[in-house]
């Protein structure tokens, strides 16, 4: 294996790890983003208008 091949093959070796650095932070950052949504929509008011209206009184 000469030097060139050698940095192919180091080459591609990072790219494959950065791949899946990428995919598995991706996947954490959908995860968390799946169970905020879920937090959001437990916290949301429990009367008709969830909170879409505000009632002022003058």
């Amino acid at each position: 294996m000469n030097a060139i091949q050698l940095q192919q093959a180091v080459n591609i070796s990072l790219t494959k790890q950065v791949q899946e650095t990428v995919q598995a932070q991706a996947a954490m950052l959908l995860e968390g983003f799946a169970q905020t949504q879920q937090n959001v929509q437990a916290l949301q008011a429990p009367h008709p208008s969830l909170g879409k209206v505000i009632d002022l009184q003058a």
